[in-house]
């Protein structure tokens, strides 16, 4: 998930975490129409996933959560995560479902 400038989340699926941040931030024709009207975009949430089905569909849920649910969720993975781990977690750099 991405934090957008004006407070709003952004969900999406990629290969590689910090190609697509700066794709959003800085590449209007790669990046999503929603995070082109709020930039600056920073990383608020991570997660892997097995395969690409795997991370669609968890995308799908997340995008259903209401908003309190999304905080949530960003706030543990900040609250657990140091930016050194998710400098690794991003070298891996897809979406995982949760166990």
């Amino acid at each position: 998930m991405l934090r957008c400038a004006d407070n709003s989340l952004y969900t999406g699926v990629t290969t590689d975490v910090e190609r697509r941040v700066e794709e959003h931030n800085e590449n209007s024709k790669k990046a999503a129409k929603y995070t082109r009207a709020r930039r600056p975009v920073s990383l608020a949430y991570v997660e892997t996933a097995m395969d690409r089905s795997a991370a669609c569909k968890r995308e799908s849920n997340i995008k259903r959560l209401p908003s309190q649910h999304k905080e949530a969720l960003v706030d543990g993975f900040q609250a657990s995560s140091s930016f050194t781990l998710v400098s690794s977690a991003i070298a891996q750099s897809t979406v995982k479902s949760p166990k």
